[in-house]
């Protein structure tokens, strides 16, 4: 009787280590879990350039995270993957694509393009499949206007893109009473004029003259000529990388030397310095993010300094780290949150846990209004210097270098 219950019990031992070496082996045949982000990039086309910080930073985070084993979300860890395609600049390839991430690709959640017209197309898409889709990239007021519920934008709104410049030469010469203003048409530029108008008449200045200019305009002269007669203390461009490049080019070709030139987007990307040289001495450009800001956050790099550091030593080809590149890594820092909170990855469920966020981050802090929109960050700005390296000047606290101001006139450099 001993004997057939020491059997019985031997048997049974080697039952249980034969299921759990069954279940052992089967764990570590199986596949792990992943969550796929989806977006398309500009890779092609105006906004190649801009398209390709974006890309990068959107990389970085996940390869970041990747190397520290996932994220852990309700006791499992998850690896992270990016699904893009090149949207080639063109608004009818974005929706195409957002649609074939979705459909074909079956993403989980939606990351943004860049620009904000290719973020309204996106947006719009997200909503109709009911996919939260965080942006970094898009900042106009238009792409909140139709009340949609699966947006968040973690960037400071495009309506006070300049307003750091404005305070800036303001704090430089406090007796600064005009400006000129030209804007690209674009909803994004329409935007960022529409907050220069409003904040200057807030700060005392009188803007003297307003010119629009479409997209890929090739020449701004008619307005250059104006300003030129009207003699603007300063002069403020809402556009992109190539009409900041026209508009420099031009001002310098009819000596149009205000006080000071600021610029929405150009002025701080590697290829405007390039295509200008030291022609781009003493520009002004807005930023949402430098690595000299003073921010301390409970995301992976915690400071701006880190951040650029452990961008650099993956990407070495930068000399410097873009805006567009933490605007990235920050729209996922969103996400890597709400999944750890909410404990799942159920859309509604991360959704909702998005609205409630506040975060302190190393691109500064991130907190959503009603709206899905940053409402927490405020701008810096960088300036041009003629040792060919751009520095913060402004808010004054983080400072890298003094604003140089005024402007010299062309034929005096």
């Amino acid at each position: 009787m001993w004997q057939q219950r020491c059997w019985l019990q031997g048997l049974a031992y080697l039952v249980i280590i034969g299921l759990l070496g069954g279940c052992v082996s089967t764990s570590a045949n199986e596949q792990p879990l992943e969550i796929t982000f989806g977006a398309s990039i500009s890779i092609t086309g105006k906004t190649a350039k801009e398209g390709e910080y974006v890309r990068d930073g959107y990389q970085f985070f996940v390869d970041t995270l990747n190397a520290q084993g996932g994220i852990l979300i309700g006791g499992q860890r998850y690896q992270l993957r990016l699904r893009y395609y090149d949207d080639e600049s063109n608004l009818e390839r974005t929706a195409e694509l957002y649609e074939k991430l979705i459909n074909h690709d079956q993403v989980d959640f939606l990351l943004g393009p860049y620009g904000s017209d290719a973020t309204s197309v996106a947006v719009a898409i997200a909503e109709k499949y009911h996919i939260p889709l965080v942006s970094g990239h898009g900042s106009a007021s238009s792409i909140y206007a139709n009340n949609y519920h699966y947006i968040f934008s973690v960037q400071t709104p495009a309506r006070h893109y300049l307003n750091g410049v404005i305070d800036a030469l303001l704090a430089a010469d406090p007796s600064l009473k005009t400006l000129a203003l030209l804007s690209e048409t674009d909803s994004f530029s329409q935007d960022v004029a529409q907050g220069v108008r409003d904040y200057a008449q807030q700060r005392g200045l009188n803007v003297i003259y307003h010119g629009d200019y479409p997209s890929d305009a090739r020449d701004v002269s008619h307005h250059l000529n104006i300003i030129k007669q009207l003699q603007p203390d300063m002069l403020l461009g809402a556009g992109h990388l190539q009409e900041a490049l026209l508009i420099v080019k031009q001002a310098k070709s009819l000596d149009v030397t205000p006080k000071a030139i600021g610029l929405s987007v150009g002025p701080l990307l590697p290829q405007f310095r390039a295509n200008l040289q030291h022609d781009a001495d003493y520009i002004l450009g807005p930023t949402q993010w430098t690595p000299a800001l003073d921010y301390h956050g409970d995301d992976v790099w915690q400071t701006p300094a880190a951040f650029a550091q452990a961008f650099r030593q993956q990407y070495p080809q930068y000399k410097s780290v873009p805006y567009q590149v933490a605007e990235s890594a920050a729209s996922l820092i969103v996400f890597q949150r709400a999944f750890e909170r909410a404990g799942t990855i159920d859309r509604l469920a991360v959704r909702d846990t998005i609205k409630g966020l506040k975060l302190a981050t190393f691109f500064g802090p991130i907190q959503f209004d009603e709206q899905g929109v940053n409402s927490a960050k405020p701008m810096a700005v960088e300036q041009l210097y003629p040792d060919g390296q751009k520095y913060t000047v402004f808010p004054q606290a983080v400072a890298e270098q003094s604003l140089l101001y005024p402007m010299p006139a062309w034929s005096q450099r």
